[in-house]
């Protein structure tokens, strides 16, 4: 979601303006979002190379985050909206924490549209703690080498509980992932739209969808290959 900053700066206003419009932008997506019945919406809301900019910005986002929790609650609930979260929440300020807990507690029945949030999320940060984790289980399990593979990996990443994206979607412009889902998005189709995030609309969401429907994807393979493999 990126161009808040931008988006403000180009009408003369602080940064902060830019990331309220961005707010409203959330909503526009996930209300879109489940309408089009999308099983899954995961937002790049603050990576870990965020903590770099201003202490004022910074405080800023955390309490804009928890205001949009709270006031989205019965609206999430509503529309069965599972909440959930990715990153190293544990570092973000308590009591971000704790409306976090919260919303993901009171969300966890909802079988509609999956909304994560990333936060405090890096895709290296993610490869790192999953390898973590395995030296620790191999020091304890007696883990042998060859017994990992692609999908016992994946098991000890953040999004070991969702499937890997099918598109990815970068707005304002930027030619790059920014260290997002690295491992996820191996096989994503991705999108650029020059918009920025506070600019951007449902319409813009079924354009970028339309395009991806558009696309032959392969997973590496032929064409004849692919389609011996689906059963309709």
């Amino acid at each position: 979601m990126d161009g808040n900053g931008r988006w403000a700066r180009r009408r003369g206003l602080p940064r902060t303006f830019g990331h309220r419009a961005g707010i409203k932008a959330v909503r526009r997506v996930v209300e879109a979002c489940a309408e089009l019945k999308i099983q899954v919406l995961t937002l790049y809301a603050f990576s870990v190379e965020n903590w770099k900019r201003p202490r004022r910005e910074i405080d800023t986002l955390m309490k804009l985050l928890s205001e949009f929790l709270e006031k989205e609650i019965d609206e999430m609930n509503e529309h069965s909206i599972r909440f959930t979260t990715i990153g190293r929440t544990d570092k973000l300020p308590a009591f971000v924490q704790e409306r976090l807990a919260r919303t993901i507690e009171a969300t966890s029945r909802n079988t509609g549209l999956t909304l994560n949030l990333a936060l405090n999320y890096g895709g290296r940060s993610e490869i790192v703690d999953a390898v973590r984790q395995i030296v620790a289980r191999a020091k304890e399990d007696h883990l042998r080498p060859e017994e990992i593979d692609e999908t016992f990996f994946s098991r000890y990443l953040y999004t070991h509980f969702l499937p890997d994206p099918d598109l990815l979607i970068r707005t304002s412009g930027e030619m790059r992932v920014s260290n997002f889902l690295l491992w996820q998005i191996s096989y994503s189709e991705i999108y650029v739209t020059k918009k920025f995030w506070p600019d951007f609309t449902k319409k813009d969401l079924e354009e970028a969808i339309r395009e991806f429907q558009k696309r032959e994807r392969r997973f590496g393979a032929t064409q004849s290959s692919v389609a011996a493999g689906f059963h309709v």
